[in-house]
């Protein structure tokens, strides 16, 4: 029997497993539309490709939840890493439409696979060794930091690379003409990836430990997939915590999706240039995930000031929503003070994302047993890109100007009111409201549903 590792130790692998996923894409995301562009595609080719890959994740995103619930962790991590080494080259050395769409497909089916399991298996480590009233905001905060500053390192060394080889003796032209243009400049951050990516699969390999499964066959897994997404889908319609922590998450998508397609046009008309706009959003970019980090660390201390990880929700949500109506209020302006508001609103709402991701999802796994945990992060996951792509069709059919951010602004304000009523009654201890807990679901009963369609 595999033994169980203590918090500790359980705490510092999740940080170490989550930074080295996370690398990776802050290296390959300077790239991602600047390398097709360098090789002759079209902006409407590139957004083909991006359309790929958000379908990709959307469709593949419960059953591989289900699939991690069903086989293990451990192994559904190691496919998504060798998925991500496969489409990082594919990415870096293709020439083609085909190969860059087969690039985008692979990178989208080891987003999905990976969203949940290590958390997953963090969680389920910690329970096993010390209770399933174990603190786990620590540990999740310690991801969240992790992975906030793998993105902004990644982004940092992913956009200095190409610039460092075009200097000097030319060194980046002499590698393209050697072979023969198949890699460019813009190819070594993703090659550089995929090099992390190995470093990552070897990690999970023989660091995350878990305990034995019963042998899935081919017939068992098809049969425990559906059951298990169904199980976790109806665990989220019946318990009102859970479905206030994904209209939460909705909100927070419609948030980021505002940012992440308004924000670059929005630098570039402040600095009257797109080349200049674009080292602009770069620093902002980077800024924001520091932030992230300090708010990611932060997370524990908040809840403490704040009486508990219900209050931390809704102190979070609210600095978001400030931040968001301050970015909405700079829309309205030209000049130095609105170039100020952007940088404090945009500062704001990550440093809150950072705090209130850690909390939110320690109420989550307090009503949500193993069996059902990677379901419920990937229905987390879908609610947060669902949301992100949809508010950008509603904000592109609005004028430009304040109107085009205000309605992510508002259904953060909604998202924040959600907990108004909670955050004054109650719910602060590591299980949230002990009360709610007991009328949930059971773990127990969840865990032997999912368990009926695996065996040798």
């Amino acid at each position: 029997m595999t033994p169980h590792l203590d918090p500790r130790t359980a705490r510092r692998r999740f940080a170490v497993v989550t930074f080295l996923f996370w690398l990776p894409v802050g290296l390959y995301l300077p790239a991602l539309v600047l390398l097709p562009t360098a090789r002759g595609f079209s902006v409407a080719v590139i957004a083909g490709l991006f359309a790929v890959h958000s379908l990709t994740v959307a469709v593949l995103e419960l059953p591989t939840g289900g699939l991690s619930d069903v086989v293990g962790r451990r192994p559904v991590l190691a496919v998504a890493g060798v998925l991500n080494l496969a489409a990082l080259v594919l990415f870096a050395l293709g020439t083609a439409a085909w190969v860059l769409t087969a690039a985008m497909f692979l990178l989208g089916a080891g987003r999905a696979l990976s969203s949940g399991p290590a958390e997953a298996w963090y969680v389920d480590t910690v329970h096993a060794h010390s209770g399933a009233d174990t603190e786990l905001r620590t540990g999740l905060a310690r991801a969240g930091t992790a992975s906030a500053a793998a993105l902004a390192a990644g982004t940092l060394i992913g956009g200095a690379l190409p610039w460092l080889l075009g200097l000097g003796p030319g060194l980046g032209a002499r590698l393209a003409a050697a072979t023969s243009g198949v890699v460019l400049p813009l190819s070594v951050p993703g090659l550089l990836g995929g090099a992390v990516v190995l470093v990552f699969v070897a990690y999970v390999l023989t660091r995350l430990p878990e305990p034995a499964r019963p042998p899935a066959t081919l017939r068992g897994v098809v049969a425990g997939v559906p059951a298990t997404v169904l199980g976790g889908l109806r665990l989220g319609a019946s318990d009102g915590l859970i479905r206030r922590l994904l209209l939460t998450t909705c909100a927070i998508g419609a948030a980021l999706g505002t940012i992440e397609l308004l924000m670059p046009g929005r630098t570039a008309a402040l600095t009257g240039a797109p080349e200049s706009g674009a080292v602009v959003f770069a620093g902002l970019a980077c800024g924001g995930f520091a932030c992230t980090a300090v708010g990611s660390h932060l997370a524990p201390f908040t809840a403490r000031l704040a009486g508990g990880a219900e209050r931390a929700v809704l102190v979070g949500l609210g600095a978001m929503a400030a931040g968001l109506l301050l970015l909405t209020a700079s829309a309205a302006w030209s000049g130095t003070w609105a170039l100020v508001l952007l940088a404090v609103g945009y500062a704001l709402v990550y440093l809150a994302l950072g705090s209130t991701g850690p909390n939110g999802n320690e109420l989550l796994h307090s009503r949500v047993g193993s069996a059902h945990r990677a379901t419920a992060l990937s229905v987390q996951s879908l609610a947060l890109q669902a949301l992100g792509a949809s508010i950008g069709l509603v904000a592109a059919a609005l004028p430009q100007g304040p109107l085009r951010w205000l309605p992510g602004a508002l259904l953060l304000v909604a998202g924040a009111l959600l907990w108004v009523r909670r955050g004054r009654t109650g719910g602060g201890g590591p299980g949230g409201n002990r009360r709610d807990r007991a009328e949930s679901p059971r773990a127990d009963a969840t865990a032997a549903t999912a368990r009926s369609g695996v065996g040798a």
